[in-house]
């Protein structure tokens, strides 16, 4: 049977392409939000919205009883201010459309900590997107691993450029990382279960490990080699995220972004989404195995697309 219709905000993005598939897997009509739909190439119908534009949000949110807030910056030095502006203005829009419920991936952390800025911009559009009224479901996540993920980039990236690990000292800061196909299914599962309507979730891989530790594995799996580290310790989270951006394709402005949030432990403290979407979920080593087969699926599609026609 058919689903009611569900719009998904960043549709073309790392997590939203995917969740896009599964949700028209499972039978609903979907929404792909993007700024271009006529580039759009992805599942779902392809419409028309910028959440920096809130007069854009009123086309795609008519009719829709569920939208997927998938948008966040990092490449800009005001992103608190730019993402709770389009929290705000998407919250607003939505309730005005009658959307009966929000659901938002945020970033892991524990309220006592003393959350990085990127940290505590995804809690504050937590509380913005639900302030017009709609309720919002939310998904708390640390390192997503899965081919196109910026964090798991860095890795990956790191590993191929480096014979030598320079180590900062957010590499012994732990966290809990999740593969992308398990983020897909717990964000379907959501839609499906009314009870997770303005809930909060954490959600993680089997296993807590240190930056450090998931580069080690990663280089071994990657080039079955070991990674050796040299310790820096007085390196400094300005000169480390400036060393980060030269070492890898993400920008300084990013960077430095993602190494403030590298010195905070991200790990799952309340386990309740298993009661809801029970199951294992897939381990640090089995989803790396998995970005780099897709990666390698992606290159090889890019090649033949680049190849010259016969005939």
């Amino acid at each position: 049977m058919t689903q009611p219709d569900v719009l998904v905000t960043g549709a073309s993005g790392f997590i939203g392409s995917h969740l896009c598939q599964a949700l028209e897997r499972a039978g609903h009509r979907v929404r792909a939000m993007t700024r271009h739909p006529d580039r759009y190439t992805g599942a779902g119908q392809p419409v028309s919205g910028d959440v920096g534009e809130p007069a854009s949000l009123r086309a795609p949110l008519a009719g829709v009883q569920a939208a997927y807030y998938l948008v966040h910056s990092l490449d800009s030095a005001e992103f608190e201010e730019v993402d709770a502006r389009a929290a705000r203005a998407f919250g607003v829009a939505a309730a005005e459309a009658g959307v009966r419920r929000i659901i938002y991936l945020g970033g892991l952390g524990a309220e006592d900590q003393q959350l990085s800025a990127h940290l505590r911009s995804r809690r504050a559009v937590e509380t913005l997107l639900g302030q017009a009224g709609v309720p919002v479901t939310v998904l708390r996540a640390a390192v997503v691993i899965g081919h196109g993920g910026i964090s798991w980039e860095i890795t990956r990236q790191l590993v191929d450029h480096l014979p030598m690990m320079i180590a900062p000292r957010w590499v012994s800061t732990r966290t809990q990382p999740i593969a992308l196909a398990d983020v897909v299914r717990y964000l379907v599962a959501v839609l499906q279960a009314p009870e997770s309507s303005g809930q909060v979730y954490e959600i993680g891989g089997p296993e807590v490990l240190r930056y450090i530790d998931m580069l080690q594995r990663a280089a071994k799996i990657q080039h079955k080699r070991k990674l050796p580290v040299l310790p820096v310790p007085l390196l400094t989270p300005r000169l480390s995220s400036a060393w980060l951006a030269l070492v890898t394709d993400v920008n300084l402005a990013t960077a430095r972004n993602l190494v403030d949030s590298m010195t905070t432990e991200v790990v799952v403290r309340q386990n309740s989404i298993q009661r809801l979407a029970p199951g294992p979920t897939l381990g640090y080593d089995e989803a790396v195995r998995r970005a780099l087969a897709a990666r390698r699926a992606a290159a090889g599609r890019d090649a033949g697309r680049r190849l010259p026609r016969v005939g």
